[in-house]
């Protein structure tokens, strides 16, 4: 039987068309993306950490978006959304054939795309799966994908993705973020004239922001209400009083961030834990060792300490560079960092002058010495030659003569007091005979991270350490010995409250019991009879030391009570001179005190663990036979028992 030759050349050409929008489908669809995807989807979603106390310290996003359910969202919010962009939501399959006609039409007319048809559904998929830019390969691939997610998802499903997935405007994403960004409050408190104006924002957040034009905002809003009176929404008693409604934003925290130098300190530990999108877009809840009081006490003594440094500056013609200072405070039992001031203003400077910093110590590093000297047996009531002494090749070849602060020498002395009147030439004397090399191993081990030079000078606190190292090793007397690492982050919990990191302190034994209570009842005697008399004023049990570098340009103070160490560094960032007099006692330490009298008023008074029988058994222990060997250019009888 024959083919009709018509019949024939209409198969051939229906073919043919068929083959070309086949082809025409497949190469739009086949780079569309998965809608099933949606199904692991989780937005962006902020990230807060917490002081100890539970006060937020700072949020962290790449967006700032606060996903909330879809019952959460109110009412008026949900209507009035429909009611601009989307009359038709609850009817269309995901594509609004009418409005499309209608813009088509409008867009011919204009020789341009003028005019959108895009559903909700539509807007979403172009949010999540495509690029903003208008073609109209982007449109069809926008209608089919609209399709598809609309035989996969309900229209709740739908929306609730949308109002938490668009912009909003002033940084904020989805409706909970624009909530609090524009009214203070979270988005299921929002009223029927507030809903209406975040509604109104999705279809020019930069131009309609209330933060930015408040009278086009209102404008905006009230064109709103009166397309939900318009279609029975609302009636039109509800609709006046809405518009009479005034718009009045939060005031804009100017400090968003509590505690900035510290958010920094834990951010760069976390992203070596965790990766930087867990961090900015998990919605994390992270817990720090931070204590809120603490931390304004803190900030608050760096303050009142530099403006009044500040003034004996301008009084002694010594301008710029502006003093610095730094403060950390330590948890004695945990290791836990309870407060952290990196320098005198992080928006002028976020160079953290407490963890990163390395400057020299000063007379701060001498515990060090005499804690290996008294784990070595020797007594806090050994003597001690205080005198002028040169020791060979010390320096370069040349001899090195040290000299006392004070220029003055009391001959023979207990190693008690020459720690308290922080006497340079005994420390030099005691780091010739435990040697260089073994302070410096024992430094290591309470804490001290960073390089030490080997030489008798190091006595002095001639190497250069950070505030947090030598405050975490002053810890180590209170806590009985035991050294514990300071960390910042007590646990992270993921958006679904499970926990996924949890601090694990790094522990071990520094030095013995006896040991560290004999320090601290030597460190006592600074405070009582040394260079630290103004900290008797707190009329608290505390211990510490001060420390002084060359030409006054730093001035330290590392203290402790039994519960908190703190140390207090001041100076200035091109190491110059705070000027003559501004030692540690006069620089740091009211800084210090001021810190510790505020904060040890919050709390009980606690003492010291230091039992009687180790100290009345240091004070009459016989050390033995500790005189070194004679040496070219040097005294003999470096030691001696009283």
């Amino acid at each position: 039987m024959r083919l009709n030759k018509k019949y024939f050349f209409f198969i051939i050409i229906t073919g043919c068309l068929t083959g070309v929008i086949t082809g025409v489908f497949l190469a739009i669809t086949h780079d569309l993306p998965q809608i099933r995807s949606l199904e692991t989807y989780r937005p962006s979603a902020v990230t807060r950490i917490y002081s100890s106390d539970n006060v937020l310290l700072a949020e962290l996003f790449a967006e700032k978006r606060d996903p909330v359910p879809i019952v959460d969202i109110p009412a008026f919010l949900k209507e009035a959304l429909v009611a601009t962009e989307d009359r038709n939501f609850y009817k269309h399959i995901g594509i609004d054939l009418k409005g499309i006609m209608r813009a088509i039409i409008k867009d011919i007319m204009a020789g341009e795309f003028v005019e959108g048809a895009s559903t909700i559904t539509q807007q979403l998929t172009k949010t999540l799966f495509l690029t903003p830019r208008k073609t109209l390969m982007r449109k069809i691939k926008e209608a089919l994908l609209a399709l598809q997610l609309e035989r996969r998802y309900t229209k709740n499903e739908i929306l609730e993705l949308y109002l938490n997935q668009i912009y909003f405007g002033s940084g904020a994403y989805g409706v909970e973020s624009a909530a609090r960004i524009f009214f203070g409050k979270a988005v299921k408190e929002l009223n029927l004239a507030e809903s209406a104006l975040v509604a109104g924002l999705a279809k020019a957040p930069s131009i309609y922001s209330p933060l930015i034009n408040p009278e086009l905002a209102i404008k905006r809003r009230n064109i709103v209400l009166k397309q939900m009176l318009q279609t029975g929404i609302i009636n039109k008693n509800m609709y006046q009083d809405a518009i009479k409604e005034a718009v009045d934003p939060p005031a804009t925290d100017t400090k968003s961030v509590n505690a900035p130098y510290f958010i920094e300190y834990i951010k760069k530990n976390l992203e070596k834990s965790l990766s930087s999108s867990i961090l900015y877009k998990g919605g994390l809840s992270i817990t720090t060792t931070l204590s809120y009081n603490q931390q304004q006490n803190a900030e608050n003594a760096v303050k009142y300490g530099l403006f009044a440094l500040e003034k004996r500056m301008i009084k002694n013609n010594i301008k710029e560079p502006a003093p610095q200072a730094a403060l950390i405070a330590i948890d004695v039992r945990t290791g836990g960092i309870l407060a952290m001031v990196g320098g005198r203003d992080y928006h002028q400077s976020s160079f953290n002058r407490a963890v990163v910093a390395k400057r020299q110590p000063g007379s701060a590093f001498k515990p060090l010495v005499y804690a290996l000297a008294i784990e070595r047996g020797f007594s806090q009531n050994s003597m001690i030659l205080d005198a002028p002494v040169a020791f060979q090749g010390a320096d370069r070849g040349r001899a090195w003569k040290p000299e006392n602060f004070s220029k003055n020498y009391k001959g023979e002395i207990t190693l008690r007091k020459a720690l308290a009147l922080s006497k340079n030439i005994p420390a030099v004397r005691l780091m010739e005979k435990l040697g260089p090399f073994s302070v410096a191993e024992f430094a290591h081990a309470m804490g001290i991270e960073s390089h030490l030079q080997t030489n008798l000078s190091l006595a002095l606190g001639t190497s250069e350490i950070t505030l947090l190292d030598l405050t975490s090793a002053y810890a180590v007397f209170p806590n009985k010995g035991n050294m514990i690492k300071p960390y910042g982050v007590i646990e992270v919990s993921d958006s679904r409250g499970r926990i996924i990191l949890r601090a694990k302190p790094k522990k071990h034994v520094a030095m013995s019991r006896a040991g560290a209570a004999i320090m601290t009842d030597m460190l006592k005697a600074v405070v009582t009879e040394g260079t630290a008399k103004k900290a008797k004023k707190l009329s608290r049990p505390v211990c510490g030391k001060t420390g002084t570098t060359d030409n006054y340009k730093d001035a330290l103070f590392i203290g402790f009570s039994p519960t908190i160490a703190t140390g207090v560094w001041v100076g200035r960032d091109r190491t110059v001179t705070l000027g003559r007099g501004e030692t540690g006692a006069k620089a740091a330490l009211p800084i210090w005190i001021d810190f510790m009298k505020k904060t040890l008023e919050e709390s009980p008074a606690q003492y010291f663990d230091i039992p009687d029988d180790v100290i009345r058994l240091d004070m009459n222990t016989v050390t033995g036979n500790i005189e070194p060997k004679a040496k070219s250019g040097t005294v003999n009888a470096l030691f001696r028992k009283k």
